[in-house]
């Protein structure tokens, strides 16, 4: 009997053919989407309740599901938890009806990919399917792994096998990410790790600091211009949601956005369309915004600077950064691979950090976290030719001298004149004073990355004060 390759490639195609779950008690729904998924080369099986859909999920292997909200014996969140509990590599969406926008919200929380308001677009229907379908498997990352990776938070405590594990279930998921946590906590690593991990890996992704960015240039960044659109446009600019497109846009200090910039911001994000400055027609996009800040936003929001619907806009998932000093038996960890990894930088022989050195780093409290870490180390191998480091190298701050600085800080924030000073230094009161004040200055402008004018803002001075009193401390070498 002859051989037809034409069948047989058919039967191969089907298959391989992705198999995707429909959940829906509507027998009109449940066949516009199996026509819909068929012509896209997709196997479809049906359920109309929850138990029936769980003995499927059981005995069959899907790439995705498709639930809606309101079944015969429950809610379809319920079968979204069960997903994330017992299919954790299986997406699932969750059809919603319009005007539910707080029950997608809570989808999203409970884990689902993505939600579909009713009626169903087949456009958007097509294009969550291609989304999820191009998610990554999961990976379980060993100790060996993360302590070499470069995008993986590092640490073997409680409190960061929960961060991995969050960033992971995030990571399949298309929801807004607000993230908190302390300067220097890895905020931004955290953000690249939950889009390498997501759908959107091989589309750009777009980091911006909201307060680096002078405010007349904010528009004209974020949106772009045609050329000739104002003095010094000399050709096209996409700006960061256009450049962004299809992939992830991380807004780092979202909280030093100025409000007028906030209303055109929530505008896009809720249109998801962008109009250029001097051109005629807005540009739809698809962007997945991850936004994070040191500040308490919500504190932001009850005192007026920065507004409530944006908030919530942005806020659907928050994360919070752990301190390091909240795992300081993650210290010897991180303290090891930064110091090999700037060793091989430097081209020098791996050192390695004393046992009464290392006790003294894991009892400091780090205000300015890993990033303070990596800048103690990069300090003491520039000063240091000994292969191993002991406590007078690291010349670590003084503790509480420096928790005097970061209560400076805060009071400055808060607007009370009130100066902590520590009656125990045997030193000249305008000596300590100026000790305080550049430490306090160093500290700011590590925080902004020496960004003088974000410095200056965090200080509650003026750029020009700053400027003086950098001079006069003899900060400017």
């Amino acid at each position: 009997m002859p051989i037809d390759n034409e069948r047989i490639v058919n039967l191969q195609k089907k298959t391989l053919a992705p198999r995707i779950l429909v959940v829906d008690d509507e027998p009109d729904i449940i066949e516009l989407l199996e026509l819909t998924l068929a012509r896209m080369g997709m196997e479809v099986s049906s359920a109309t309740c929850i138990s029936d859909a769980k003995a499927l999920l059981q005995s069959h292997q899907f790439q995705l599901c498709l639930t809606d909200m309101r079944l015969p014996d429950g809610n379809g969140l319920e079968l979204v938890k069960y997903i994330s509990q017992h299919c954790a590599d299986v997406p699932s969406a969750v059809i919603t009806a319009y005007g539910t926008t707080e029950n997608a919200v809570a989808a999203l929380k409970a884990g689902a990919f993505d939600y579909l308001p009713k009626p169903v677009s087949l456009k958007q229907l097509r294009d969550l399917v291609k989304s999820a379908l191009n998610l990554p498997p999961i990976k379980i990352e060993s100790a060996e792994r993360s302590e070499t990776s470069q995008r993986t938070l590092l640490g073997e405590s409680e409190s960061m096998h929960q961060l991995r594990a969050t960033i992971d279930k995030l990571s399949r998921s298309q929801a807004s990410v607000y993230i908190s946590g302390e300067s220097g906590s890895g905020k931004e690593l955290a953000a690249r790790m939950i889009h390498e991990r997501s759908a959107r890996h091989k589309q750009p992704f777009v980091a911006v600091n909201c307060g680096a960015i002078p405010e007349n240039l904010m528009e004209s960044e974020f949106f772009g211009y045609k050329r000739g659109a104002f003095t010094g446009a000399e050709k096209d600019h996409d700006g960061f949601f256009l450049t962004a497109n299809s992939g992830t846009l991380f807004l780092d200090e979202v909280a030093d956005l100025p409000l007028t910039m906030q209303v055109k911001l929530l505008r896009v994000i809720q249109e998801k369309q962008v109009r250029r400055i001097g051109d005629t027609q807005e540009r739809n996009i698809d962007v997945r915004i991850i936004s994070a800040t040191h500040k308490r936003l919500s504190q932001c929001v009850a005192m007026g600077q920065f507004r409530q619907d944006l908030y919530y806009r942005l806020n659907v998932i928050e994360l919070n950064m752990p301190a390091l000093r909240e795992m300081r038996e993650d210290i010897p960890l991180i303290t090891r691979v930064i110091l090999e990894k700037q060793c091989r930088e430097t081209k020098r022989p791996t050192c390695r950090i004393k046992k009464d050195a290392m006790a003294m780093l894991r009892n400091y409290d780090f205000p300015g976290n890993v990033r303070e870490l990596e800048n103690i180390l990069e300090r003491t191998l520039a000063l240091c030719s000994e292969v191993e480091i002991g406590v007078e190298e690291l010349q670590l701050p003084n503790q509480t001298l420096d928790a005097a600085v970061k209560d400076t800080i805060d009071v400055t924030q808060t607007s009370v004149n009130i100066l902590p000073i520590n009656a125990d230094q045997n030193i000249p009161l305008q000596d300590f004073l100026d000790r305080l004040e550049k430490d306090s200055i160093v500290k700011a402008l590590n925080e902004s990355r020496y960004n003088r004018t974000k410095a200056a803002k965090t200080l509650g001075i003026t750029v020009r004060s700053l400027r003086y009193r950098m001079e006069r401390l003899g900060l400017n070498d």
